[in-house]
């Protein structure tokens, strides 16, 4: 399990140096580190867009359609039992 969590952990590590060079110094920084901010924030979006189809039926086929249930009125009067 530790192993899925290193490569992920290293390239976090890398985006975190990337963007704090593009903040405390941007003068001295390029392309590489562009790329890894713009690359790493375009992928933190990519999860909210997609979804793969298989997801996507599985998620549909467990939801229950509920049935509605009608309030009382509050000035329909009082029941007369």
């Amino acid at each position: 399990m530790a192993v899925r969590w290193v490569p992920a952990l290293v390239v976090a590590a890398l985006w975190w140096w990337a963007v704090l060079r593009m903040a405390l110094v941007p003068g001295q920084t390029g392309f590489v580190e562009g790329a890894m901010v713009a690359g790493g924030w375009g992928l933190s979006l990519l999860p909210v867009h997609v979804a793969s189809a298989a997801a996507a039926r599985r998620e549909s086929a467990t939801k229950r359609p509920t049935r509605a249930w009608r309030r009382r009125r509050s000035d329909a009067g009082s029941d007369p039992s």
